[in-house]
């Protein structure tokens, strides 16, 4: 199995911590020209450009809002600047705001649709355009196994990440006859600066709950994104992933 991703242009959202920066650094491995899109941390996204640059390949990094449409558009034109087009689309861009839904307000409910829904439909919108045109193209979203089956004190993250995998089986279906393929990874628990605030308890209860009794780790979700983008994975679109040491089954 060849998973050489030579000479594909990839551009990950949230690229600069977490799963994104290890998916950056995993494509990297493979021989991709990465862009590292951002919010805020430009010194955590600039340590991603520098490890991806180690393994010979271009690599910069872009700083957007990918919930405001003119930042992403702004951040596409400066790709095909630098790069002449895009190859792979990784929306792994979010944020967590848990609170009840009794306790939460609409600032916590419209930041977390913002950024982790409104920047799918952004991001897809750009690069389709880019992909329709040149007849090939992968797009990978990142979902949650809490899209899948919710979580009490995530109404708000549980939406977001289902309203991914409705967007992206649609999509799958619009872009196929383009030669693109559009599929969602469902991480589960993995090990992150997300789920390193978790009280001990939590995540001694939720490790119960996993048949592999650990955590995931970053590059064990790069792995499958790796795969989704390569050659290997062209008959496989509209596809939900999981990825979570068997916690739903």
């Amino acid at each position: 199995m060849d998973l050489s991703l030579k000479g594909k242009r990839v551009l990950v959202t949230g690229g600069s911590r977490g799963i994104g920066a290890s998916i950056c650094k995993s494509f990297a491995a493979m021989g991709a020209d990465v862009i590292v899109n951002f919010a805020s941390n430009q010194k955590a996204a600039e340590k991603v450009v520098q490890a991806a640059t180690k393994e010979g390949v271009k690599a910069i990094k872009i700083q957007a809002d990918v919930s405001d449409y003119k930042q992403v558009r702004k951040m596409f034109k400066k790709i095909i600047s630098e790069f002449g087009g895009l190859d792979v689309l990784v929306n792994n861009a979010g944020i967590t705001r848990d609170k009840l839904l009794l306790r939460m307000n609409s600032e916590d409910w419209e930041k977390v649709i913002a950024t982790n829904l409104t920047s799918v439909y952004n991001c897809c919108r750009e690069a389709a355009k880019i992909f329709v045109k040149q007849r090939s193209g992968k797009i990978i979203n990142i979902s949650s196994v809490v899209g899948l089956h919710g979580n009490m004190g995530q109404a708000n993250y549980s939406a977001s990440k289902a309203g991914i995998i409705g967007f992206s089986k649609s999509l799958a279906k619009e872009l196929a006859s383009r030669n693109v393929a559009v599929n969602v990874i469902a991480p589960g628990f993995i090990e992150t600066d997300m789920t390193d605030d978790l009280p001990e308890k939590a995540t001694a209860t939720l490790f119960k709950q996993i048949p592999l009794g650990r955590p995931g780790k970053p590059e064990e979700v790069a792995h499958l994104a790796v795969f989704l983008a390569s050659n290997n994975a062209d008959y496989i679109t509209g596809q939900v992933i999981s990825v979570d040491g068997g916690m739903f089954m």
